[in-house]
């Protein structure tokens, strides 16, 4: 194949707006967390990054997008770069460009999980847990809906990461949550942000970022591209709108509210950013805005301390996303049609791939942490929680 210098100019651009957003992930959780915890959150969205390039370098490119072993995983063909190389592919672009975007997914998805232990985890537990969370369950979730495995073989549509980044990071952290415990005081002490501003300029960078998420997910610099861009900021944008007006409703219309109905909207949209047009955009990502608002008023009033919301926001999300691809799919813009257009079978695909990722992705994270949880323990002593994880994990201050 002849080299796409356009295709992979573009990849290129859109691997680096995406690393960018393992940082914008960190930036936003650490400012929703105490003052005390606001450096050691923001610090595992680095560790995050740092272990799972290692990760998928070594052994997780290959789990994922190795040759298929009973659609489940990828074989070891792959196994350290291996053959991956920098010639032009059959995507007109080098495999070893693929490799390093897919690279980047990986590591958001892990810095999403630590929603789930904000406040409250060993630094050398988590270490453990990503290693192997990585390895078990992101590589076949990726495998299974875009390296040949049984979820598109099925037929299941995930433009960009739908089941496997958000889905899967959403009730991985719920999870965690349910076997970590809650943070000692919760619902009995204020726990108030460090610093908003901090979770704005987190916003900033992951909206930023999702260009190269949803846009590079095209492979390539045209109109699937161009169309991909513009759903993105439609739906955040429709997003942001319906969690402010509906947070409104109820009191204030917060700062936060406001931007995480803009990351519920970039979520949504993500699973069906090639497949839908800019006026189904507002729908999905207005009604993403008011599905992840009321699911975390009922992790409230369930008294859930999956505080920093990915389960609400990345996990329903998601799972919306994910279906509402299923539902709006137009033939027009990519060729696939979904249920508003008398496809039924690109529905329950969809379903169905979305439902085997929440259940492989809670069940599986559950067995990993409840493991780690009673060898060598996952979170912090409670002389260490009460003294904060900045200085307990890394004797620093912010």
């Amino acid at each position: 194949m002849v080299l796409d210098t356009g295709a992979t100019a573009w990849i290129l651009a859109s691997t680096a707006l995406v690393a960018l957003m393992t940082p914008g992930v960190g930036f936003f959780y650490g400012g929703l967390v105490r003052k005390k915890n606001y450096l050691a959150t923001i610090a595992l969205a680095f560790v995050a990054f740092a272990l799972v390039s290692i990760q998928w370098v070594v052994v997780g490119y290959s789990l994922a997008f190795g040759p298929d072993i009973g659609g489940f995983i990828g074989n070891l063909d792959f196994l350290g770069l291996n053959g991956v190389g920098m010639d032009a592919g059959e995507g007109t672009y080098p495999p070893l460009l693929f490799m390093i975007f897919q690279l980047v997914f990986a590591t958001v998805t892990m810095a999403i999980v630590t929603s789930g232990v904000a406040e409250r985890v060993k630094l050398s537990s988590f270490i453990i847990f990503a290693l192997i969370w990585t390895t078990i369950v992101y590589d076949p979730l990726a495998h299974w809906a875009w390296g040949g495995g049984w979820a598109s073989q099925f037929g299941s549509l995930d433009f960009a990461g739908g089941t496997v980044v958000h889905i899967s990071s959403g009730f991985a952290a719920l999870a965690l949550a349910i076997v970590v415990g809650k943070r000692t005081g919760f619902g009995e002490h204020l726990m108030e942000p460090a610093n908003i501003p901090m979770t704005l300029l987190g916003t900033a960078l992951l909206w930023f970022g999702w260009f190269g998420f949803n846009s590079g997910s095209a492979l390539a610099a045209n109109g699937i591209a161009a169309n991909a861009f513009v759903v993105t900021n439609t739906a955040a944008a429709a997003g942001a709108l319906a969690w402010m007006f509906a947070s409104w409703y109820h009191g204030k219309p917060a700062s936060l509210g406001l931007v995480s109905g803009a990351i519920a909207g970039l979520v949504a949209i993500t699973p069906a950013a090639g497949y839908v047009g800019a006026m189904t955009a507002i729908i999905i990502g207005a009604v993403a805005g008011l599905i992840c608002y009321g699911a975390m008023l009922w992790r409230i009033r369930r008294g859930l301390d999956e505080s920093l919301d990915a389960w609400a926001v990345h996990g329903m999300g998601g799972l919306w996303g994910a279906l509402a691809t299923g539902i709006f799919a137009a033939a027009a813009v990519n060729g696939y049609s979904g249920l508003i257009e008398g496809n039924v079978q690109q529905f329950i695909a969809n379903a169905a791939g979305a439902f085997a990722a929440l259940v492989y992705s809670f069940g599986v994270t559950l067995i990993i942490a409840f493991a780690i949880d009673r060898t060598i323990g996952l979170r912090v002593s409670e002389e260490e929680e009460y003294v904060g994880l900045d200085i307990s994990q890394h004797g620093e201050r912010a």
